[in-house]
């Protein structure tokens, strides 16, 4: 197994944050690592993603949403051809702190047979989309535009 973890401090409420990560018809004008997402934010549900790691192709998967806890946690699971091949599961993490701030904590754990054959190109691209994707939501949540 594999791990890929950023996180953000938001100066927002945990709501506000939940609201903006699952308002999918909107991540095409603010997030520029998943610019398109569709779907339903509910457990069980399929979602069509895609994205857009900053440097290389784009990719669209369908995964199935696997937790969904508003305010707290939204997590999917999706596979490369056949479970067991290249597995990611995504996770986003919500975090009230005791400032008043929110803490996003954006995760994925990638497991299977094909995953240290991608390893090194894979994590550097990305790592840096979900740092520029949490750096869009804080920009978003904090009253910025976009």
């Amino acid at each position: 197994m594999k791990q890929i973890e950023t996180f953000i401090d938001i100066d927002a409420p945990p709501r506000v944050v939940w609201d903006i990560l699952t308002d999918f018809s909107a991540h095409g004008r603010w997030n520029p690592f998943i610019p398109d997402i569709s779907g339903k934010p509910t457990e069980g549900e399929r979602l069509a993603v895609t994205i857009a790691p900053p440097g290389k192709k784009r990719m669209n998967f369908t995964p199935r949403v696997i937790s969904a806890k508003p305010p707290r946690e939204f997590a999917w699971l999706g596979h490369l051809v056949i479970p067991g091949l290249f597995d990611g599961e995504h996770r986003f993490l919500i975090e009230e702190r005791s400032d008043g701030k929110t803490r996003l904590t954006q995760r994925e754990e990638f497991r299977g047979m094909m995953v240290g054959l991608f390893w090194k190109g894979l994590e550097p691209a990305t790592r840096k989309g979900f740092e520029e994707m949490n750096a869009a939501l804080k920009h978003r949540a904090e009253g910025g535009q976009g």
